[in-house]
C-alpha cells in the first residue's frame, strides 16, 4: 500500500510540475518530426495483463517498417531530437501516466512485449507477480544497451541469449526481495546517473 501511495503521489506531482516540459517536448516533436507524438505499444504487465505503454516518439516515421517493432541496436531510426530525449531519459516521461493509472510502478522490472515474455515464460511467471516499472537495477546496469547491441553482428540474438537472461536475474531478485527503502535507493541512483551525463 505504501509503494502504491508513493507511486500515485509522485506520478501526479510529476505530471503537474513537469507539464510545461511535456508541452515543450510535444511541440518539438510535432513541428520537427512527421507522424505521431507518442509511441504506444502493448506491453505485458502484472499478472500477464496487457496494457498500453507510452513513450515520446524518438524515431523517424519512415524508419518504422512495422509499428512497434523492436530492432535492437538499430540507432539509424533515431532522430536528432530523439537522441537528446533518450540521453536524458525524457522519452520515458509519459510513463508517469502509466504509473498514475496503475499499469506500472516507479520502480520495477521493465515491461516487455509478448514476444520476449514467450522466450522465457518460467522466469517471467515470477517477475510478473509485481508491477513493471520505469527504472530498476537492470535499467541502471544496461543503461548503454543500445550502444552494446549496435556493436554486435546479430543484436537480436545477443539480446535474447545474453542481455535478457541477465535482466531476468535482476528482475527475479527484485520480485522476491523488493522493499520500499530499496525502491527509494534505486530512484536516487537513477537520478544520479541521468544528471551525471
Amino acid at each position: 500500500m505504501l509503494k502504491r501511495l508513493f507511486d500515485v503521489c509522485f506520478s501526479f506531482l510529476g505530471l503537474v510540475i513537469l507539464s510545461p516540459l511535456f508541452l515543450s517536448i510535444i511541440a518539438l516533436i510535432f513541428f520537427t518530426m512527421q507522424g505521431k507524438v507518442f509511441f504506444i505499444q502493448p506491453r505485458v504487465g502484472r499478472g500477464g495483463q496487457i496494457f498500453q505503454f507510452y513513450k515520446f516518439r524518438t524515431m523517424c516515421k519512415a524508419s518504422l517498417k512495422v509499428e512497434g517493432a523492436f530492432n535492437p541496436g538499430d540507432k539509424s531510426r533515431i532522430t536528432h531530437l530523439g537522441k537528446l530525449l533518450r540521453k536524458y531519459k525524457l522519452d520515458e516521461l509519459p510513463q508517469l501516466y502509466n504509473v498514475f493509472k496503475g499499469d506500472m510502478s516507479l520502480v520495477g522490472p521493465r515491461p516487455e512485449t509478448q514476444e520476449w515474455i514467450n522466450a522465457y515464460p518460467e522466469q517471467w511467471e515470477i517477475v510478473l507477480n509485481v508491477r513493471p516499472g520505469i527504472t530498476d537495477n537492470a535499467s541502471i546496469e544496461f543503461r548503454n544497451e543500445e550502444d552494446i547491441l549496435a556493436a554486435c553482428e546479430n543484436p537480436a540474438e545477443i539480446y535474447r541469449n545474453v542481455i535478457l537472461p541477465k535482466k531476468l536475474e535482476y528482475y527475479t531478485i527484485y520480485a522476491k526481495q523488493h522493499t520500499f527503502l530499496r525502491d527509494i535507493l534505486i530512484i536516487l541512483k537513477t537520478f544520479i546517473i541521468i544528471f551525471s551525463k
